[in-house]
C-alpha cells in the first residue's frame, strides 16, 4: 500500500532540489529543508516532524547527518559519497539504536544494473590475465569527491570477482595488481563511467552514462518508500531484491 511521506531534505543543492521535485509529483510532503545556511536549526525537535530524511550533502557533512537523523529515530537516506571510511562506525550505532539507514553509491537503477554487469564480466575475465583494467568517471567540477563512490564500486566489485586484482590506485603510471582510477572534472557532466579491459589484441569497453539527475533523485525516493518498512542497513541490493521492486 503506497504511504504518503512527511519527507526532511539535508542539503539543497541540485541534488536536493531534484529529489524536491520528485517526492512532490509522487505525492509526498517535504516538511523541512536543511542546507549550509541553516545548519544549526537541524534539531531532534525539527527531525522529529519527518517520516523519513533524504540526505545529499558533502562527505565531511554526511556521517553527522546521518548519526543525528539515527539518534533521533529518524530513518535516512544518503546518496552522499566518501565517507564510508565511517561506514563500521555507522553501522554500530544503527545496531545499537535499532534504526534504519539506507546508502548507495548511485540510485540510478540503470547504473545498478550496470554494477551487475561489472560483476559478472571481472568473474569471466579472471582467467585472462593479458587484459589490463582501468576505470574512468567523469562528473561534473562541483563534485567534491574523486573518485567517486560509484567508481569506487565499480573498483570493488572487480577485486572481488577476479582474483588478478587486490586493489585501486590513482597512480596509473605503476599500477601491478591495483586497478587504475582516473577522476576527471568538467563542466556540467552529470556522470559518465566506464571499464576498460585492454590486451595487446583488442579493448572491451562498458560504459554508462547519466543523461541528468531525475533517475539518482526517482532512485533515492523509491529508496525512502522501501526504507520506510526496513530496519537496518539497506543498498541497492536490497531494494532491488525486493518483491516490489522498482
Amino acid at each position: 500500500m503506497f504511504i504518503i511521506m512527511k519527507i526532511g531534505l539535508i542539503g539543497y543543492g541540485q541534488m536536493g532540489k531534484e529529489v524536491e521535485n520528485i517526492a512532490i509529483s509522487k505525492g509526498h510532503e517535504i516538511v523541512f529543508i536543511i542546507d549550509e545556511n541553516n545548519q544549526d536549526k537541524m534539531s531532534p525537535d525539527l527531525l522529529s516532524t519527518a517520516d523519513i530524511a533524504i540526505e545529499f550533502t558533502r562527505p565531511d557533512a554526511a556521517v553527522r547527518n546521518i548519526t543525528a537523523c539515527i539518534k533521533a529515530g529518524l530513518p535516512i537516506v544518503t546518496g552522499t559519497t566518501g565517507w564510508m571510511d565511517h561506514l563500521a562506525k555507522v553501522q554500530l550505532l544503527v545496531e545499537q539504536t535499532g534504526g534504519s539507514l539506507f546508502y548507495a553509491s548511485n540510485f540510478s537503477i540503470g547504473a545498478n544494473l550496470f554494477f551487475k554487469l561489472n560483476a559478472r564480466l571481472a568473474g569471466m575475465m579472471g582467467s585472462h590475465p593479458e587484459y589490463s583494467v582501468r576505470i574512468e568517471e567523469i562528473h561534473h567540477t562541483r563534485k567534491k569527491d574523486a573518485p567517486s563512490g560509484t567508481a569506487l564500486t565499480l573498483a570493488h566489485g572487480i577485486i572481488a570477482e577476479n582474483k588478478n586484482f587486490s586493489g585501486w590506485t590513482g597512480d596509473l603510471l605503476s599500477a601491478g595488481d591495483q586497478i587504475p582510477v582516473t577522476s576527471i572534472r568538467e563542466g556540467n557532466v552529470t556522470g559518465i563511467h566506464s571499464v576498460n579491459y585492454v590486451s595487446e589484441q583488442d579493448k572491451i569497453t562498458i560504459r554508462h552514462e547519466a543523461f541528468s539527475r531525475k533517475g539518482l533523485a526517482a532512485g533515492a525516493v523509491c529508496a525512502a518508500e522501501y526504507l520506510l518498512n526496513h530496519k537496518g542497513i539497506h543498498t541497492m541490493d536490497d531494494l532491488l531484491n525486493d518483491n516490489n521492486p522498482v
